[in-house]
């Protein structure tokens, strides 16, 4: 499979109740212990939705039947970061990440070997805990979206 010029990312997000606060799923990378969404990239074809999908559960066993919300944050990486890269353009200098949220009412999370482990926090646990700004910034988004009525 050729590696796509983009990534993914996702918050699994819950509710315990109709009237509870929302729940977002985080994890901690194995190999270098900070906490974040779930990552990853792009394969072949796949739009960011069916990336974002099969990463899901490849690295939380997250059906892809679950409801996926496409948020507006965008981030951008540089192609480095990527052993993979050598078939792009070679003008290509960064990359886009997708972030979406997933609603996972009833789904066990199933660790990949990427994350040694997996914790539900509030939106202020998340923002405390996450390395990355942009997964910040995708938090905070999902976090006003779910609270807020569609209009």
């Amino acid at each position: 499979m050729a590696r796509a010029p983009f990534q993914v990312a996702a918050f699994p997000f819950r509710r315990r109740s109709a009237t509870s606060n929302v729940e977002y799923a985080i994890f901690r990378r194995s190999d270098e212990g900070y906490w974040q969404s779930i990552a990853g990239g792009g394969e072949d074809e796949e739009t960011p939705l069916q990336a974002v999908q099969r990463e899901s559960f490849e690295e939380a066993g997250i059906p892809a039947h679950c409801a996926y919300l496409e948020l507006q944050t965008r981030t951008s990486v540089p192609v480095i970061h990527f052993l993979n890269r050598q078939h792009w353009n070679s003008a290509l200098l960064v990359i886009p990440v997708f972030y979406f949220g997933v609603a996972v009412p009833d789904a066990e999370i199933r660790l990949s070997w990427e994350h040694a482990e997996v914790r539900w926090v509030t939106f202020q646990e998340g923002q405390a805990l996450l390395k990355w700004d942009s997964d910040k910034t995708a938090l905070w988004e999902l976090d006003q979206r779910l609270a807020t009525p569609a209009r």
